[in-house]
């Protein structure tokens, strides 16, 4: 047994820096998981306590120990560079309960519609009397129902409520407000009127000239490809085009999210494989047919060279959203790897690709497009150091090499969408709660189709658009996604079409991906041992179900009832609640009439009725009290008793009563039942700790 093992260990000679990007990773993991944010000093300690490891790998003549060292170089830098990451992109965040301030500025993009209407990325000039310093760079708005929409580029003024970036829906849930940290976002609102044109003479700085007009180029773009193939495949067209959502029916997304192929729509790996590859075989056939100068270059490393062009030219195009940056910094390393003679796809350049984007970008790790993006490439490239290569037969008549070929790729095909699907799987069960029952099937069938027709000719659409020669390609893509929106309706209105999956602990995640990267990157039989931690987020049992949830604001409330969770209010705060019920592994009951089964409501509380599971008791009026002797009956015979407001009873004989001043110090609370008749409440804030994209909360 230890001569195996040592064999074994063997075999990992010329992988163990595949762990490097890893180690980097977990130091970053650890930085975003603390509950203290550490002082600068902190990370500069660390930068000096790596390069000592380093120099002390480079004279050790150990290999056991030199691996010891880098990896623990490379950890200790990945907790550097989160710290020094925050510290260059901390920017002013708008405070909470802001009054409403007239904003003026300039619209940078038009952002994904969102359950309220469409939203505007802002970057202000000024936004009412709040001091220059006190002035977030980005600032996101969302418009009334029906106001006209003004295209990137455009000043603009109008009359808004700027809060700070809201927090997690739930404890535990997707923190919007470190992600809009990171994409200089400082305020998060909505609009109180139709936004007006601003007259001004003053010019923004270079840098966001230069954004304004290779977004206004976009916006000009999408709306000529919605006019050439209508909203139903223009808005999609547009989408991975350009990165613009603003056109794409809700329907659809909906339809695509439910077949497993929202990956279509944000512009990620898949679009940046498809364009560059597109690139890069179309320039190495131009220049195979051409004898005079296949003669005299080198017909891959100018095919690469066209790559490169290509995505970088697509990244511009997209606007450069996080997801098409880091697959452009893949692309990039592929590509770059042709250039200086080594393996375009290998688990190293996957490796490399990796490191690139955690240096520039450590937040990635806490991302779920990140972690699923790595995950799915490294199973396919693990994949395919396995997939069986047969020797190639001699004055084989074509009709057997066809079926052959038809063979080995629908083989292929189907075995990289499975691997995909389990690489991806914990992700998508852990962070949205949700499993296409479908989304093999759906990928499988539409996996040509994108690849061969669709992303090929929105490429070249694309690029003869401002010529005015791209209508004809455009048509052809605009069939594709026709084809691909029948199978995506066909998947979504399927028996069984999604399932709800409850989130696992919270420790479960990261242990599926550090067992999903031990199965990729051994070498051997041992990698078989990382499978049981691989299926953490699947074979762990799922926790226990809070009795309840509260809204960061008191505004909401849902209670659980068996598996079912009953909203007390429907109409408002309802994307939250839906998300705290499907971590739950609940079905929200979203109608008034299920509501009133249970629970005696008027427009501004609700009491518990004789079925309701919880005797709970909820009022949100915000400014004033409630009518005489309503709080009293609330309070009578309640368990837990929710106010929006301070307006506490004298006398309230519930075991336990939350005001706003409690949601206004810990946002968003799961309500636990605990042995003896108590009470038990997690507090979102309490799990986020107290960091940089945190200040906006009160935490007195």
């Amino acid at each position: 047994m230890r001569a195996w093992l040592v064999e074994q260990a063997g075999l990992q000679a010329d992988r163990w820096t595949l762990w490097t990007p890893v180690a980097f990773g977990i130091g970053s993991a650890f930085y975003f998981a603390l509950l203290r944010e550490p002082q600068v000093w902190v990370a500069w300690g660390c930068g000096v306590a790596a390069v000592a490891l380093l120099t002390g790998a480079a004279w050790s003549h150990r290999r056991a120990l030199t691996l010891g060292l880098v990896l623990a170089a490379c950890l200790i830098a990945g907790f550097a560079m989160g710290k020094i990451r925050t510290e260059r992109v901390k920017a002013p965040v708008a405070p909470a309960g802001a009054a409403p301030q007239r904003l003026e500025g300039w619209v940078v993009d038009v952002a994904a519609p969102g359950q309220g209407g469409q939203r505007l990325l802002i970057a202000p000039a000024r936004i009412g009397d709040w001091p220059a310093e006190a002035t977030p760079i980005r600032v996101r708005v969302t418009l009334r129902p029906g106001a006209p929409v003004p295209a990137p580029g455009e000043p603009v003024r109008l009359l808004a409520v700027i809060n700070a970036p809201p927090p997690p829906a739930s404890p535990g849930a997707y923190d919007f407000a470190r992600d809009a940290f990171f994409e200089s976002v400082g305020g998060v609102g909505f609009a109180l009127g139709p936004p007006t044109t601003w007259d001004t003479v003053q010019r923004p700085p270079w840098r966001l000239r230069l954004t304004l007009r290779v977004n206004a180029v976009r916006w000009e773009m999408a709306r000529r490809i919605v006019d050439v193939l209508g909203p139903e495949s223009g808005g999609l067209a547009a989408a991975m085009t350009t990165g613009e959502e603003a056109f794409i029916p809700k329907q659809q997304v909906d339809d695509l999210r439910a077949a497993g192929l929202s990956h279509i729509i944000s512009i990620s790996g898949l679009h940046m494989a498809i364009v560059g590859g597109f690139a890069f075989a179309a320039a190495r056939l131009a220049v195979a047919a051409w004898p005079w100068l296949a003669l005299r270059v080198h017909g891959k490393k100018l095919a690469a060279l066209f790559g490169l062009l290509a995505v970088g030219g697509y990244l511009v195009l997209s606007g450069s959203p996080p997801p098409a940056e880091r697959a452009a910094i893949t692309a990039a390393v592929a590509f770059g790897a042709i250039l200086v003679d080594r393996q375009a796809i290998s688990l190293h350049a996957l490796a490399l690709a990796a490191m690139a984007v955690l240096l520039l970008q450590p937040e990635a790790v806490t991302e779920p497009g990140f972690q699923m993006s790595f995950a799915a490439t490294a199973a396919l490239v693990a994949l395919a150091e396995v997939w069986p290569r047969p020797v190639k037969e001699i004055n084989t008549p074509w009709p057997i090499r066809l079926a052959q070929g038809v063979g080995t790729w629908t083989a292929a095909g189907a075995a990289v969408s499975f691997v995909a699907g389990l690489a991806t799987g914990p992700f998508a069960m852990q962070h949205f709660n949700r499993v296409s029952t479908w989304g093999l099937v759906s990928n499988l069938l539409v996996e040509p189709i994108s690849s061969f027709l669709m992303m090929p000719a929105l490429a070249i659409g694309a690029a003869l658009t401002p010529l005015g020669l791209g209508e004809g390609p455009l048509k052809v893509a605009g069939f594709a996604i026709e084809l691909m929106n029948r199978i995506a309706s066909a998947a979504a209105n399927a028996p069984y079409a999604q399932l709800v999956v409850a989130s696992g602990p919270a420790w479960t995640l990261p242990t599926a991906f550090l067992g999903l990267l031990w199965l990729c990157l051994w070498k051997g039989r041992l990698r078989w041992l990382g499978l049981p931690f691989a299926l953490a987020v699947t074979l762990a049992p799922k926790p226990t179900p809070p009795e309840a949830w509260v809204s960061a604001d008191g505004a909401a409330v849902a209670v659980r009832s068996g598996h079912d969770a009953v909203l007390l209010r429907p109409d408002v705060k309802l994307f939250g609640a839906e998300l705290w019920a499907r971590r739950r592994g609940l079905t929200p009951l979203e109608t008034e009439a299920q509501r009133d089964a249970v629970f005696e409501c008027d427009h501004w509380s609700c009491a518990h009725g004789p079925a309701a599971p919880v005797k709970l008791g909820a009022a949100w009026n915000v400014k004033r009290p409630l009518k005489p002797g309503r709080l009293e009956a609330l309070c009578a015979g309640a368990e837990v008793v929710v106010l929006r407001n301070d307006f506490r009873p004298e006398v309230c004989p519930a075991a336990l009563v939350l005001t706003g001043s409690d949601f206004a110090r810990g946002g968003s609370a799961e309500i636990y039942r605990t042995g003896g008749g108590g009470w038990r409440v997690v507090w979102a804030q309490d799990l986020r700790g107290r960091r940089p994209w945190t200040w906006g909360v009160d935490t007195r």
